[in-house]
């Protein structure tokens, strides 16, 4: 029997329950393909689901969304063209037909499906997709799950555009961060938080326009101050909690605020009266479609577009990748390499 080295979750609780394993490489069935990675990154989804804080965890389980490899072999029904080609994964799986929401029988690869920290993935055929040649291998694992949030929340949810003035709050994180180069990549002017003065100068670095950090008690005036007089047209937020309400004051009258998270739980109490006053768009989003992850990728291709990779570790390291991200030290995405020829 082949085997694999994987990275498999036994329980919730800590770092501790993930461990090094070697596992079955798994078979492709009927419309699938087996995809050996050569990258994998990570997202806080994996870190939740090491925590315990995510629902209907199913264990045990390989960990991971993100991936990017070659395909190795192909399941019956399958164009045996496919092997050999490099390829990106799609973590959205069975959206199904409303492309306004996902259907019941939705679901992100790596809980329960088995994940992408491992050395071999067996998928659909319908979710890979060729990598762009441009891109390495470890760049090309940065952006699946990350890019199609964020290309969802900015333009299908969000309907940005060129010369618009666009937020995005906690700069650093992985979708905030392919957010920013898209954003950018489509003509737009770029406002950032974090609680980091070191990421805000990051950011400004790499082209935003100017940023405040949200643990300064003034920082909606220093927004409202630095995007003066053209003002904020759409925010996309993914904490929650009460700096919420402050969004409000912040977005321009008739604009949009797009959110998909709520790590800092739900706002204590949000101004009706000043939203429908200001006529503001409220847009929840999560993930997105199969047209979502093409147009994504057609736009990174267009524009030559890299993705911020944080760090890249061997799988082996992967305690160290794991602990990064959990103390949020992140500035892009962490990588996985798999080390495999």
């Amino acid at each position: 029997m082949h085997t694999m080295r994987a990275v498999v979750l036994h329980r919730t609780g800590g770092l501790k329950h993930l461990k090094l394993e070697e596992v079955p490489v798994p078979a492709p069935g009927a419309g699938e393909v087996l995809v050996r990675l050569k990258a994998a990154a990570l997202n806080h989804r994996d870190v939740w689901i090491v925590q315990g804080r995510y629902a209907n965890i199913q264990l045990p389980v390989i960990l991971g969304s993100d991936g990017a490899g070659i395909v190795e072999q192909v399941g019956p029904g399958v164009d045996a063209a496919l092997v050999g080609k490099a390829i990106l994964i799609n973590p959205s799986l069975n959206w199904g037909s409303n492309p306004r929401a996902q259907g019941k029988a939705y679901r992100i690869l790596g809980m329960p499906d088995p994940g992408t920290h491992a050395e071999y993935i067996v998928v659909p055929a319908g979710q890979v997709v060729e990598k762009p040649d441009y891109l390495s291998f470890e760049e090309g694992a940065a952006i699946p799950l990350g890019g199609l949030t964020g290309y969802r929340a900015l333009f299908t949810q969000g309907r940005l555009t060129a010369g618009e003035t666009v937020l995005l709050t906690g700069i650093g994180g992985g979708v905030a961060a392919l957010m920013f180069t898209m954003a950018l990549a489509a003509g737009a002017r770029v406002v950032v938080t974090s609680g980091s003065d070191e990421k805000l100068k990051r950011a400004v670095d790499a082209g935003a326009f100017g940023g405040a950090n949200y643990r300064d008690p003034n920082w909606v005036d220093t927004l409202q101050r630095l995007t003066a007089p053209r003002g904020i047209d759409l925010i996309v937020d993914s904490a929650g909690g009460d700096h919420f309400s402050s969004l409000i004051n912040l977005v321009n009258p008739g604009g949009r605020i797009v959110f998909f998270g709520a790590t800092a739980g739900n706002p204590q109490r949000l101004d009706l009266r000043r939203i429908f006053w200001k006529q503001i768009t409220l847009q929840g989003t999560t993930m997105g479609t199969e047209q979502d992850f093409y147009e994504m990728i057609r736009l990174f291709e267009l524009h030559q577009i890299k993705p911020l990779v944080d760090r890249i570790f061997p799988i082996e390291a992967y305690p160290s990748a794991y602990q990064r991200m959990f103390n949020g030290e992140q500035f892009g995405k962490i990588v996985l390499t798999m080390g495999n020829t």
